[in-house]
C-alpha cells in the first residue's frame, strides 16, 4: 500500500511540448516521395515507351490484343508501355530460306531439297491488311508452307529423272509463278522476286547410276565436240585451200592480163615498125621507080641518030689501032654496020618511049 502510495504521490513526467513546424516537416517530406514516384512513374514509361523502328522496316503496334492502324516509319517513336505492344516489319527485299523438304517423284523416290531460297518483299501499303489476315508470320504461310506443298506437288508429277537432269532447270520458274500467283490472289502485299533451288539430295545408288549415265553422256559430248572440231578444222582447211587457189587463179589471170598486154602493145608496136617499114620501103620504090622512069625519059631523049653516031664514033676512036701490013681491015669502012646500028638504036628508043608513056 505504501510503494502504492508513493508511486501515486510521486510526480509524474510532463509531456514535451509539440514543435510548432512539425505538421510542415511532414507534409514537404510526403510531397517529396509522391514527386519521386512521379518522376519514377514517367521515367518508366518513357523508358519503356520509347523505342526504334529500323531502317527498312516499318512500326506496327497492338493494344490489348488487337492491331492498329498506326503504321510508324523509322526512327525513334513513343507508345504506352503494358498496354501496347509493338513489332517491326520488315518492307524490304528479304531471303527466305526454306530448308530439309522432302518429296517423292511419280517412281516413288523419296530425294530432299536441303535449301530453297525465296527473294520477297512485303509492300509497305499492304502491311496492315497483310498482317491482320495472317499475323507477324505470314511467311510462314506463303512462303515456307506454300514452297512444301508446290515441291511436292512438282515432284509427284515428275520421275526422279525430269527432277534431277531433265527439268530441273525450270523448277525455280515453276515455283516462283506458283507462289505469285497464289501471293496476287490471297495476299496482294506479298511479292516474290526470284526463287532459287539448290540440288536434290537423291540415294547413293541412284545418284551412282546417274553419275554414270552423266560419264557416258559426257564422253558422248566430248565424242561430238571433238566431230565437230575436226569437221571445223577441214572446212578450214577446205576454205583456206580454196582461197588460196582463187588468189593463185587472180594472180594467174592478172599475170596473163599483163602477158597479154604486153604482146598486144608488142604486136601493135610491130604493126607500126611494120606500117613504118612498109611506108619506108614504098617511098624508096617510088623513088627508084621515079628515078629509073626520069633516067629512061633522059635516056629516051637522048636516043637520037646524032647521039648515037657521036658515040659510036667515040667508041671507035677509044678503040683505035694501028694496023701494019699489006692489007688494011675493012670493018671501020663497012658503011653497012653502021647502017645497022643506027636502025637498032631507032628501034631501041621508040621501044623506050612507049614504055615510058605506058607507066604515066
Amino acid at each position: 500500500m505504501d510503494s502504492q502510495r508513493q508511486r501515486e504521490t510521486a510526480p509524474q513526467p510532463r509531456p514535451r511540448p509539440q514543435n510548432q513546424d512539425g505538421g510542415g516537416g511532414d507534409f514537404s517530406a510526403v510531397c517529396f516521395v509522391l514527386f519521386l514516384f512521379l518522376a519514377v512513374a514517367i521515367f518508366t514509361l518513357v523508358i519503356g515507351g520509347l523505342h526504334q523502328v529500323p531502317e527498312g522496316h516499318v512500326g506496327v503496334y497492338w493494344r490489348g490484343g488487337a492491331l492498329l492502324k498506326t503504321i510508324t516509319d523509322p526512327g525513334f517513336r513513343l507508345m504506352i508501355p503494358l498496354i501496347t505492344d509493338f513489332e517491326p516489319v520488315q518492307v524490304t527485299l528479304q531471303t527466305d530460306q526454306v530448308k530439309d523438304i522432302p518429296c517423292g517423284t511419280k517412281g516413288g523416290v523419296v530425294i530432299n531439297f536441303e535449301k530453297i531460297e525465296v527473294v520477297n518483299r512485303l509492300r509497305k501499303e499492304f502491311v496492315y491488311e497483310t498482317l491482320l489476315n495472317y499475323g507477324v508470320k505470314y511467311d510462314r504461310t506463303w512462303i515456307y508452307d506454300k514452297i512444301h506443298h508446290e515441291i511436292n506437288q512438282f515432284c509427284s508429277s515428275h520421275s526422279l529423272q525430269d527432277v534431277y537432269i531433265d527439268v530441273f532447270d525450270q523448277i525455280d520458274e515453276k515455283m516462283k509463278e506458283a507462289l505469285q500467283g497464289d501471293c496476287t490472289r490471297y495476299a496482294p502485299g506479298i511479292e516474290i522476286f526470284s526463287v532459287r533451288v539448290t540440288k536434290p539430295t537423291i540415294p547413293d545408288s541412284v545418284r551412282h547410276n546417274f553419275e554414270q549415265m552423266e560419264e557416258q553422256r559426257t564422253k558422248v559430248l566430248i565424242a561430238i565436240e571433238r566431230q565437230r572440231v575436226v569437221e571445223k578444222e577441214a572446212e578450214t582447211k577446205k576454205k583456206i585451200a580454196i582461197s588460196e587457189a582463187e588468189k593463185n587463179a587472180n594472180v594467174s589471170k592478172i599475170l596473163m592480163e599483163q602477158k597479154l598486154m604486153e604482146k598486144d602493145s608488142s604486136r601493135r608496136q610491130q604493126e607500126i615498125e611494120n606500117d613504118m617499114y612498109l611506108a619506108r620501103e614504098k617511098s624508096v620504090a617510088d623513088a627508084d621507080f621515079y628515078k629509073v622512069m626520069k633516067e629512061a625519059e633522059a635516056n629516051r631523049l637522048k636516043l637520037t641518030p646524032q647521039f648515037l653516031e657521036l658515040k659510036f664514033i667515040g667508041a671507035i676512036a677509044n678503040n683505035t689501032k694501028v694496023f701494019f701490013g699489006d692489007k688494011v681491015p675493012n670493018m671501020v669502012l663497012d658503011q653497012r654496020l653502021l647502017g645497022n646500028f643506027l636502025k637498032v638504036s631507032r628501034e631501041l628508043s621508040g621501044d623506050v618511049a612507049r614504055e615510058g608513056n605506058a607507066a604515066y
